[in-house]
C-alpha cells in the first residue's frame, strides 16, 4: 500500500469537489425524496395486499 500515492489521489479528488449550487441541490433532493416515497409506497402496497389476502381466503 503506497500511502503517498493514496494521499495524493485523495487530495486530487478533494480539489475537484465543489459545493453544489442551490438548483443542483434542490433537484437532487427532489429525486431522492421521490425515490424514498416510491419505496415506501411499494412497501405499503405489499403490506396491504398481504394483510387483505389471508382474510379473504
Amino acid at each position: 500500500m503506497d500511502v503517498k500515492y493514496d494521499l495524493a489521489s485523495y487530495v486530487r479528488v478533494l480539489k475537484m469537489a465543489s459545493t453544489p449550487s442551490w438548483n443542483e441541490f434542490s433537484q437532487i433532493a427532489k429525486v431522492a425524496g421521490a425515490g424514498i416515497f416510491l419505496i415506501g409506497l411499494m412497501g405499503f402496497v405489499i403490506f396491504a395486499v398481504m394483510t387483505v389476502l389471508p382474510g379473504g381466503i
